[in-house]
C-alpha cells in the first residue's frame, strides 16, 4: 500500500512538473515591423525609443511621457530587427536633474540580469533574470533606450 501511494505521489509530482514546463512555453507571434515589444498575456505592444544623450560624459535621456504597463502584464521582451544583441542591458532609470525646459532627465542605473533568446535571425526574447519590479526601466542597445514604466 505504502509503494502504491508513493508511486501515486510521484506520479502526481510529474504530472505538475510537465503541466509549469509546459504553461511557460514562450508563445512569440513575430511581429510586423522592426522594434522592441513588451509581450502581455494577450497581446504585444510595441515600445517608442528615446535618444542616449552625452553631456560632459553623463549619459542620460529625457523622459518622454513612456508607455506604463502593470507588473502582470510584463511577461517577457521581443526584439525583432537587425541589432547587436551583444551590448544589449535592461538598466532601472534613475533621476538626475530637469533640463532648462523643465523636462525630468534620467541617468541608466546598475543592469538588470537578463536571458537572451535567439529565436531566428531577426528575432530574440529577453527575459529579467534577477529582480524586476514595479518601477521606471529602459532596454539599453547602442545610443537608443526604449524606456517604459512598470506600475
Amino acid at each position: 500500500m505504502k509503494r502504491f501511494a508513493v508511486g501515486v505521489l510521484l506520479g502526481a509530482m510529474i504530472v505538475l512538473e510537465l503541466s509549469v514546463t509546459l504553461s511557460a512555453k514562450e508563445d512569440v507571434v513575430t511581429p510586423k515591423e522592426y522594434g522592441v515589444y513588451v509581450k502581455m498575456p494577450k497581446t504585444q505592444k510595441r515600445l517608442l525609443p528615446n535618444i542616449l544623450f552625452d553631456e560632459k560624459g553623463i549619459l542620460y535621456i529625457e523622459s518622454n511621457n513612456p508607455q506604463r504597463f502593470s507588473l502582470a502584464e510584463v511577461q517577457l521582451f521581443i526584439i525583432y530587427g537587425k541589432y547587436d544583441v551583444k551590448y544589449l542591458t535592461l538598466n532601472p532609470m534613475l533621476f538626475v536633474n530637469e533640463s532648462p525646459l523643465g523636462k525630468p532627465r534620467f541617468i541608466i542605473g546598475k543592469d538588470i540580469e537578463i536571458g537572451v533568446t535567439k529565436k531566428s535571425d531577426l528575432l530574440y526574447t529577453v527575459t529579467p533574470k534577477g529582480l524586476f519590479g514595479r518601477g521606471y526601466y529602459g532596454l539599453w542597445l547602442n545610443d537608443t533606450v526604449w524606456d517604459f514604466v512598470v506600475e
